[in-house]
């Protein structure tokens, strides 16, 4: 079985255009078959207050109404997904930046919640298998940005947490996958106020126990869920950690690994 690295850069490294430049000639040193899915970072906020359209989150997740569909998706898919495309151009890596919607790559529905209105997000249904793997096949490196469409001519918001998740689970069966989601931190810190003290493996029976202790918590606790769900359905790894260490990452010698079993 052939591997296959799935990437998921996001936080503060998007809106640094050194740090992003570091990073993706990183990425373009990767061997073999990969996917870059990309998080908006903080730009899409920047020009919603510019245009005076009210942003509001809940749990960190974005309540998409019409109009910030509109700037997230030019942002998203439009200049910060190219702008990735045309830096690992410079780096000889040949990318492709698609969308959900590009060759129905991602199917999704609109979120459907007991008490909030999330308006235009995404929950992802499927993954045009096919597609990727002509691609990868073809030698080029996808760029995923996270905007999905329901087959109704409608597009979504969605996590980019989750689309590196199902992405993953999804070409488990075809490839030995290593989802890998980069970022400033470390990776799994014992304490949140000392960088230095990274868990270096979780297995599931520590994940159950480090969440009871609240050890982790808050924005950790749903990466590590949907790693661990990874785990379950076929990911062979998963890693998070630092975004410029990214080849120390892969090799194990930085960053938190997550593995299946006890």
């Amino acid at each position: 079985m052939e591997n296959l690295t799935i990437v998921k850069v996001g936080g503060n490294i998007i809106d640094n255009d050194s740090q992003l430049q570091q990073f993706l000639q990183l990425f373009a040193t990767i061997p073999g078959k990969k996917i870059l899915v990309h998080g908006g970072g903080k730009l899409a906020t920047k020009m919603a207050t510019q245009l005076q359209i009210p942003q509001q989150l809940v749990d960190g997740r974005r309540i998409t109404d019409a109009e910030t569909l509109k700037i997230v998706t030019m942002v998203y898919a439009g200049y910060i997904n190219k702008n990735i495309v045309a830096q690992l151009q410079q780096q000889q890596c040949n990318a492709v930046g698609l969308s959900g919607a590009d060759g129905n790559l991602i199917q999704a529905h609109q979120r459907v919640h007991p008490t909030i209105n999330y308006g235009y997000v995404g929950d992802v249904d499927g993954v045009n298998i096919s597609l990727i793997q002509q691609l990868l096949n073809n030698s080029y490196t996808l760029v995923i940005a996270p905007i999905t469409h329901n087959l109704q001519g409608q597009l979504l918001n969605t996590n980019a947490d989750t689309i590196a998740s199902v992405l993953a689970t999804s070409l488990a069966a075809h490839y030995a996958v290593t989802l890998l989601y980069s970022f400033e931190k470390a990776g799994v810190l014992m304490d949140v106020n000392n960088e230095a003290s990274v868990i270096n493996t979780i297995t599931l029976q520590q994940f159950a126990q480090l969440k009871a202790q609240r050890i982790i918590a808050d924005g950790m606790l749903p990466k590590l869920e949907n790693a661990f769900a990874a785990l379950q359905k076929g990911v062979q790894r998963v890693i998070i950690g630092q975004a410029n260490v990214l080849p120390d990452l892969l090799q194990g010698k930085a960053g938190t690994t997550l593995v299946s079993g006890n």
